[in-house]
């Protein structure tokens, strides 16, 4: 349906892709998947046709809807939440509002005979024809299931939209994107900014629809259950595989063991050929032979290996200060704000060396409960923090926190403590801040690589209470990784907000579900937690049709 072909793109002198060519075929939902800065969004705008490649062409058949949700956007302020989302079918009712201009012009034109008389016929016919044979739809009714199924509410309809945060506008894009029913969907990071049951919709919607999809998301199990094919990015070129990502993992270790035998094989050859030239290379009888050698390295052609992960590297947080038994313990703590009741009456405690995840839709107080553990906010009710707790506290704003005039390397190497420090460039290299990276100011980074940098300062604090809102919205895979690795062996009590379910999973071991004015625990992992809800959303489901 859309075919790639030869496609290079070059910035200033370095070269993102050399030649590189590949088809889209319909109802195809495929992951395109690569390191931090391997090109991966910008082979998403140029497929969305919002960038130029430096040579090769992007073609598709005529009347192709494509559809692209940048990482990155604002909804215009002005509308309400549904105004806005109606903008999906603006195209429509342009299309109606110039058959009418048309029809009037035909109207008052007497020039019949005239060729741009006929023109103007032949116009109204092609657009009318055009207009009509687009099926009947109740947008009111698509409008609404859409914006339900990304989490918003039904009293949220006429709400105006600069009233929302800007993960709410995303999710307001996106909906109108769904509502445009595009052939193509175009979506870089779609979950960044949704919570565990609107991401569940977001997987039904799309394999249901039919449409073809590609995506660039940090989110495994989002990846895993919706993508049939994985396309890599990787040192200017791609790797395409007809499978899911899991499996595509298992794929390319073994490419690279197949890689590294090769080169290694050709290494021993190249070396042994080097040996026998500089041997003979004075000996009359040997000449014939040391010259056709000479000439056999010249044509070698030499065998890369893929860039080798990172993800083998152990981040470790310094030993965790001993805290008292109970780092936090609320007793009928509530919030409001004016009218608006946010939580009541919550009873928890909080053990040493818990680790455990609040969830529920956004919206439902879990990023003001850690406002009031942190202090940042009033509250009502008893909260009380444990004997020498320590707090560590990443938020999602913590990346315009840090100091604009900073490097990256001196950020780190000012928190630094001890051992780690002999390792900063590995850590930075982990963090995808190696090389050069590492001398650039923090003033010039992008909102992704802030948000890792102020990530990675917080590993190297010794603290024994670990809050963590959002920590993973702009980290890789692999970044993920060595993340949920360090947290698996922090010795310290952990609290995180998330939606990520991959990063929860064999992290967490409690379940703060937040919703409807009440925070419930539940004593067990995300899966366990998620599929009981299932359950229990199917039996209200059956309930509710019984009556």
């Amino acid at each position: 349906m859309i075919s790639i072909d030869g496609l290079t793109v070059e910035f200033g002198g370095t070269t993102l892709f050399s030649n590189i060519s590949f088809v889209i075929n319909e109802k195809e939902r495929i992951a395109l998947m690569g390191k931090n800065g391997a090109g991966k969004s910008t082979l998403l705008k140029i497929l969305a046709g919002v960038k130029e490649p430096t040579g090769g062409k992007v073609s598709a058949p005529k009347g192709t809807v494509i559809a692209y949700l940048p990482q990155h956007l604002m909804t215009e302020d002005g509308r309400t939440v549904f105004d806005e989302t109606a903008q999906a079918f603006a195209h429509l009712h342009e299309m109606e509002a110039e058959i009418g201009r048309l029809n009037h012009e035909l109207e008052v034109r007497t020039d019949y005979d005239s060729e741009e008389y006929m023109q103007l016929i032949e116009q109204v016919s092609t657009l009318s024809e055009k207009f009509y044979s687009i099926e009947e739809i109740n947008y009111d009714a698509d409008i609404e299931k859409t914006l339900l199924g990304l989490g918003f509410k039904r009293e949220d309809f006429n709400r105006q939209t600069s009233e929302f945060s800007g993960g709410w506008r995303m999710r307001i894009e996106l909906a109108k994107l769904l509502l445009q029913k595009p052939d193509v969907l175009l979506l870089d990071e779609p979950t960044n900014h949704l919570d565990i049951e609107s991401i569940q919709w977001l997987e039904d919607f799309l394999i249901e629809s039919g449409q073809a999809v590609v995506v660039i998301s940090h989110d495994r199990a989002f990846v895993d259950h919706i993508t049939t094919r994985t396309i890599e990015v990787t040192m200017g070129r791609i790797y395409d595989y007809k499978v899911n990502y899991s499996q595509y993992l298992q794929l390319r270790q073994e490419r690279r063991e197949q890689q590294q035998k090769a080169f290694d094989e050709q290494q021993k050859f190249i070396a042994e050929t080097k040996a026998f030239i500089e041997r003979f290379k004075g000996t009359y009888s040997k000449t014939l032979q040391v010259q056709s050698r000479v000439k056999m390295l010249e044509k070698l052609e030499l065998v890369e290996v893929d860039e080798e992960d990172t993800s083998a590297l152990r981040l470790k947080f310094p030993p965790a200060p001993r805290s008292g038994s109970y780092p936090v313990i609320l007793e009928q703590v509530s919030k409001s704000y004016g009218e608006k009741t946010i939580f009541r009456n919550v009873n928890l405690t909080i053990e040493r060396g818990d680790k455990i995840a609040f969830v529920g839709r956004n919206g439902e107080g879990k990023s003001t409960l850690v406002k009031c553990i942190m202090g940042e906010i009033p509250y009502e009710g008893k909260l009380t923090l444990g004997h020498n707790v320590q707090i560590g506290y990443f938020a999602q704003n913590q990346a315009s926190l840090l100091d604009g005039e900073l490097t990256v390397f001196q950020t780190i190497d000012d928190a630094a403590k001890g051992d780690i420090r002999t390792k900063i460039k590995d850590l930075l290299g982990a963090f995808m801040f190696g090389g050069e990276n590492s001398t650039k100011k923090v003033k010039v980074l992008s909102g992704g690589e802030r948000t890792r940098l102020a990530m990675l300062r917080l590993l190297l604090e010794p603290v024994n209470l670990l809050i963590l809102d959002e920590p993973t919205n702009h980290l890789d895979l692999k970044t993920k990784d060595i993340l949920k690795q360090a947290l698996l062996d922090f010795d310290g009590t952990l609290i995180v907000v998330s939606h990520d379910r991959d990063f929860l999973d064999g992290l967490v071991s409690k379940v703060y579900e937040f919703g409807n004015q009440r925070v419930t625990e539940h004593l067990e992992g995300i899966y366990e937690f998620m599929q009981r809800k299932k359950m229990e959303n199917l039996r209200e489901l059956e309930r509710s049709q019984n009556k």
